[in-house]
C-alpha cells in the first residue's frame, strides 16, 4: 500500500461535516425501521448447514435450541440478511460482524497481562457501523429477557450501551490515529470500577481466565502414550481423532501457515514438532465448521497447542450483501478468507495473539491461533443488574475503540450528533429485533 503520493486526508471536522450531510439521505430516525418482508430464516440456516460437517449439524441444532439467547448467538447470518433489508447510514467501518455480548472477553496480551476486548472475528468485514452496534444492543435485550430481568433494567442497559459507544467514539475523535491504535482495555481497569458486586464478578472471571492457559489445557486434554507420544484424549463428539490422511494434511499445512507469521514466531515454532491432531467442536454458531487442535512438543516435552479453524465468507458479505472496498476484496483474493479473519482481528483488537496466521487449503481457507491463551469472559446471564449494565457499557466502549480505527469514524461521529436520536432508534430496533428473533427461535424449535 503506497501512501507517499496520496493527498493529505480530510480533517476530522471535514469528515464530521460529511457525516452530518449523510443524514439527508439517511435520516437517523430511519435506523429504527426493521424490514421483515421476504424473510426465510430457516432457509438461511439450512444453507449454512449444507456446507458443514454433516454429522455435527444435529449438535449445532441442539446447542441453538437450548435457549433464545443461544439461538441468537448462532444466527449472525440471519441478522446480516435482515440488516441488509433495513435502512442504513451508509458509513462503513471495519466491523466485527458478530458483536454480541458473548463475543467479548478476556485473553492474554503478548506481555502476559489480561486485556478485555472483542474475541471473535469469523464474520469480520467492512459494513455500516450500526450493524455491529445493533447486534450488540439486541444481544443485551435478549440476554436481559433470558434472565427475567425487569423490562426497565434491560432497556436501561441497552440505552447505556449506545451512550457508551457514542461517548467513546467521540472521545477517540480527539486522539491521534496513533493514540487510538495503541489504546486497549486492561481487564481490571475496563470492568473493575463498578459496585462491590461487580468487582467481585470481575475478580472471579479474571481468576478463571488466568487458569485457562495452554499448559493447563495440555495437562487436561492430552496424555503420554506408552510409545512416548503425546496424544489428545478423545471426548466424542466435541473432540475426536481424524484419519491419518486428514491429520497429515492439517499438520503439513503448518508450513503454509508459518509463511503468514512474523520472523520471531517462525523461529519460536522451530522449537516444536507436531505430535497429535484432533477435530474439535467450538461455540454455537461455529458448530459444524472444520476446526482442529494440534499438540506441538519440543525436545524436552514442553507443549504448545494450536487451533486451526475453517474460515468461510463473512456473513456480512454472503448474506448481508455488503460490498467490500476494492483493496479489501483484493486482499481476500490473494490471502483467502483466513487472511481476512486474521487481518480484521489485528485491526479491531487492541492487542492480538502474536501466533495468528492463516493458510489456504485445496477447498477451504483456514486461520490459526493459540489454543486457550487465558481466554475467558463474564456470563451476563448470571450477574446482577448493576454488573449487567456495566458489562453492556464496557462492551460498547470496546466496540467504539474497534470502529475508531477506521478513517470514517469521524463521519460516524458527525452522523450521530449528540446521540439522543440514535440511542432512541437503535434501542427501538433492538427491541423489535429481539421479538423477531424470539419468533424465529420458536419456529426453529417447532421445526424439530
Amino acid at each position: 500500500m503506497v501512501i507517499v503520493d496520496r493527498p493529505v486526508p480530510a480533517s476530522s471536522p471535514a469528515r464530521e461535516a460529511a457525516g452530518q450531510a449523510a443524514r439527508t439521505a439517511a435520516p437517523r430516525r430511519t435506523l429504527a425501521e426493521l424490514v421483515t418482508t421476504g424473510r426465510d430464516p430457516l432457509g438461511i440456516l439450512a444453507a449454512q448447514n449444507s456446507t458443514r460437517v454433516p454429522e455435527l449439524v444435529p449438535l449445532r441444532r441442539e446447542r441453538m435450541a437450548a435457549s433464545a439467547f443461544a439461538f441468537y448467538r448462532g444466527t449472525a447470518a440471519l441478522m446480516a440478511a435482515d440488516l441488509a433489508a433495513s435502512p442504513t447510514s451508509g458509513i462503513q467501518v471495519a466491523s466485527c460482524g458478530d458483536a454480541h455480548v458473548a463475543n467479548f472477553g478476556f485473553y492474554a496480551s503478548p506481555q502476559r497481562t489480561l486485556v478485555f476486548d472483542l474475541n471473535d472475528f469469523d464474520e469480520a468485514a467492512w459494513a455500516p457501523w450500526e450493524c455491529d452496534l445493533k447486534r450488540l444492543v439486541t444481544s443485551i435485550v435478549i440476554a436481559g429477557q433470558a434472565t427475567d430481568r425487569a423490562e426497565d433494567v434491560t432497556t436501561d442497559a441497552a440505552r447505556a450501551a449506545v451512550r457508551s459507544y457514542v461517548t467513546a467514539l467521540r472521545g477517540g475523535r480527539d486522539a491521534t490515529p496513533l493514540a487510538r491504535y495503541y489504546q486497549h482495555f486492561d481487564a481490571v481497569g475496563g470492568l473493575g470500577a463498578g459496585s462491590r458486586s461487580t468487582r467481585r464478578v470481575v475478580k472471579a472471571a479474571i481468576a478463571d481466565a488466568e487458569k485457562r492457559t495452554g499448559e493447563r489445557a495440555s495437562r487436561k486434554l492430552t496424555t503420554l502414550g506408552d510409545d512416548g507420544r503425546l496424544r489428545f484424549v478423545e471426548r466424542p463428539p466435541t473432540m475426536t481423532h481424524v484419519d491419518a490422511e486428514l491429520e497429515e494434511l492439517v499438520t503439513s499445512s503448518v508450513t503454509d501457515y508459518l509463511s503468514t507469521t512474523r520472523a520471531d514466531v517462525r523461529l519460536l515454532l522451530a522449537h516444536y514438532a507436531a505430535s497429535d491432531t484432533v477435530r474439535r467442536v467450538v461455540g454455537v454458531g461455529s458448530v459444524g465448521t472444520r476446526c482442529y487442535a494440534t499438540a506441538l512438543v519440543d525436545g524436552d516435552g514442553a507443549t504448545l497447542l494450536l487451533q486451526t479453524k475453517e474460515a468461510g465468507r463473512s456473513v456480512l458479505a454472503e448474506h448481508g450483501a455488503r460490498v467490500q472496498p476494492p483493496d479489501v476484496a483484493a486482499y481476500i483474493d490473494e490471502h483467502g478468507e483466513g487472511g481476512r479473519v486474521v487481518a480484521m482481528q489485528r485491526i479491531l483488537q487492541g492487542v492480538s495473539d502474536p501466533l495468528l496466521g492463516s493458510f489456504r487449503g485445496t477447498e477451504r481457507d483456514y486461520y490459526v491461533r493459540q489454543f486457550r491463551d487465558m481466554k475467558g469472559g463474564i456470563d451476563v446471564e448470571t450477574v446482577d443488574d448493576a454488573s449487567f449494565r456495566l458489562y453492556a457499557q464496557a462492551c460498547a466502549a470496546v466496540l467504539a475503540r474497534a470502529h475508531g480505527q477506521s478513517p470514517t469514524a469521524a463521519e460516524v461521529v458527525g452522523y450521530i450528533g449528540d446521540g439522543r436520536l440514535v440511542t432512541r432508534a437503535i434501542v427501538e430496533w433492538a427491541r423489535a429485533y429481539a421479538e423477531l428473533s424470539r419468533q424465529d427461535y420458536d419456529l426453529f424449535v417447532a421445526a424439530g
